[in-house]
């Protein structure tokens, strides 16, 4: 378990550090089917929430913890958050349409989560309407 939370871990530090090469998660999510890419976005959903509580309860709650928490966990549980308004199948859907614009290729798959959670928690039918009313801050989880 700890060398699977070391290399999810160094996952994020990959797709940080190095912004013009490809994430080696999309490459995989491209060959997944619709059932295995709503498994593998539950599975990361989840694996982010343990490691969250895994760094709180091993380093405590400063530095890399808040780090973590402000730049993947804090969006992950404001998915958890709308889970029963928002269906994992539409997440999926929005994270497949980033991943569709070349340019986006290369993001890591973070931001197409983010992208993802933004789409499908948006009023519309369409993506025209869904950008229209799409209001750009940060997503935060709801107190």
């Amino acid at each position: 378990m700890k060398i699977f939370i070391i290399l999810f871990f160094s996952i994020f530090i990959y797709a940080d550090s190095n912004t013009g090469r490809i994430s080696p998660v999309v490459p995989y999510w491209k060959t997944l089917s619709s059932q295995e890419k709503e498994t593998f976005l539950f599975s990361y959903l989840t694996q982010v929430y343990e490691t969250h509580t895994d760094l709180q309860d091993k380093v405590g709650y400063g530095g890399i913890t808040e780090w973590y928490y402000q730049n993947r966990a804090e969006l992950v549980y404001g998915i958890f958050d709308k889970l029963d308004d928002i269906k994992i199948s539409e997440m999926v859907r929005w994270v497949n349409e980033f991943y569709s614009h070349g340019e986006y290729a290369n993001r890591p798959f973070y931001e197409a989560l983010e992208f993802s959670f933004r789409f499908a928690e948006a009023s519309g039918n369409n993506m025209w309407e869904k950008y229209e009313n799409l209001q750009f801050d940060k997503i935060k989880p709801e107190n």
